[in-house]
């Protein structure tokens, strides 16, 4: 790959990389295998495009650098964004007035899969600076994961929604956190409460600006354009994207403040309404980007057989953690207990969300860095793969997924209803 850079910049005068013609290649690839796997196997398109982006990344065919950064950031950042703005908007705050035993839910699996992790993690001799970290990442799940498996089976149902607002919270949870305690990884063992604390307001109050920001226009745009525009979805995408560097430039977390914003603007405007259908097209465009960014990203990473104990015990862990979470709270909750259990093995997936927390320590953290990018990227890799499959399988089992994978969806842009 390197002679094959070198010689495109002795030989080439062309308008585009060597690069930007090698992602090119792996995205159509990409597409086809996603394609193809959905319809051969009934499996997601995301694990197609998992696959394909392992690949790239072991042959060394579409390089990214690491930690995060420039374009490759601000794609991963603003696919994130995309899709944590749907997640968002689908959930209802006043849902939790009538069943808080749903945020205590949350709570408890989010708290199990943090203590878990660490403990585990303290058990192989990771040094307290990279467990607490890792046991942030492993906190979020994938809605991104999730939301494509759904899309994919067409499945609804009480197990659909419950997995996707428990992802989506404890997805929230580990932004916040995360996003803010970053850059108190190396120094944050002598600040006191206070110092601990205000980094972690100060980046929701940031993100809560540019979330209102983006919701409010959001709204005001809806209220004078047709939903179904292709106007109106180059605007939200446009939106979207000066959202993102919004955040960034002042302070704040991208991804966070889609999230915020999406339940700002069901809030504001309960009633459902539909994605539109351009809208859908490019969001899948970059939802497959991203996914490709994750495994590639992911695949570059040194794989040892010593760290492939630690990796598979920290799977175990963190299934288990979030298994027990969901079943213990699942009373009062409105779920059954083998219901519960389906919802937990939905919430596996762990990708793109984990890879942006991932780089956020690695690049904070001149004494962890390296530490936490050998057990965060190859965990990722494999839950973006075995958690869609995961997914897929318990949304089946519970009767909710009303899709044979051998038939492709005409109507695929279509994002649906957001409820």
């Amino acid at each position: 790959m390197q002679e094959l850079l070198t010689l495109w910049s002795q030989g080439a005068q062309a308008s585009a990389s060597m690069p930007t013609l090698a992602w090119s290649l792996v995205l159509a690839a990409a597409a086809a295998a996603g394609y193809l796997v959905q319809r051969y196997s009934g499996l997601p398109k995301v694990a197609g495009y998992s696959v394909v982006g392992a690949i790239a990344g072991f042959a060394g065919f579409a390089d990214a650098a690491w930690p995060l950064a420039g374009n490759a950031l601000f794609l991963l950042e603003m696919g994130i964004a995309v899709v944590l703005f749907e997640a968002g908007a689908r959930i209802s705050l006043r849902w939790f007035r009538h069943n808080p035993m749903v945020l205590v839910q949350s709570l408890l699996e989010s708290v199990l899969t943090f203590v878990a992790v660490y403990w585990l993690l303290r058990q192989f001799d990771i040094a307290a600076g990279a467990a607490e970290p890792l046991a942030i990442v492993a906190v979020a799940a994938s809605p991104a994961v999730l939301t494509r498996v759904v899309m994919d089976t067409r499945a609804a149902g009480p197990v659909t929604e419950r997995a996707i607002v428990l992802s989506t919270l404890n997805t929230l949870y580990a932004l916040t956190v995360g996003s803010a305690l970053a850059g108190l990884v190396d120094g944050g063992a002598g600040a006191n409460l206070a110092q601990t604390i205000y980094p972690v307001f100060a980046l929701l109050g940031l993100s809560l600006v540019v979330a209102a920001l983006l919701g409010l226009a959001m709204r005001s745009a809806l209220r004078v354009m047709s939903p179904t525009s292709e106007n109106t979805s180059m605007l939200l995408l446009a939106l979207i994207a000066a959202s993102t560097a919004l955040a960034s430039l002042v302070g704040g977390s991208a991804a966070l403040a889609a999230l915020l914003a999406g339940l700002l603007l069901k809030q504001l405007n309960p009633r459902p309404w539909v994605w539109p259908r351009q809208l859908g097209t490019a969001a899948s465009m970059l939802t497959m980007l991203m996914f490709v960014l994750v495994s590639t990203v992911a695949a570059n990473t040194a794989w040892t057989t010593a760290g492939a104990a630690l990796i598979l015990c920290l799977v175990a862990v963190r299934m288990l953690a979030k298994l027990t979470g969901t079943v213990l709270a699942s009373f009062g909750s409105g779920l059954q207990l083998s219901q519960a259990l389906w919802v937990g093995c939905a919430m596996l997936p762990m990708s793109s969300i984990a890879l942006l927390l991932a780089s956020q320590f690695a690049r904070s953290s001149s004494a962890h860095g390296t530490v936490i990018t050998g057990v965060a990227l190859p965990a990722i890799l494999l839950m973006e793969v075995v958690g869609a499959f995961a997914a897929t399988v318990a949304l089946h089992r519970a009767g909710e997924s009303t899709r044979s994978g051998a038939h492709e969806d005409a109507g695929d842009s279509t994002r649906g209803r957001l409820e």
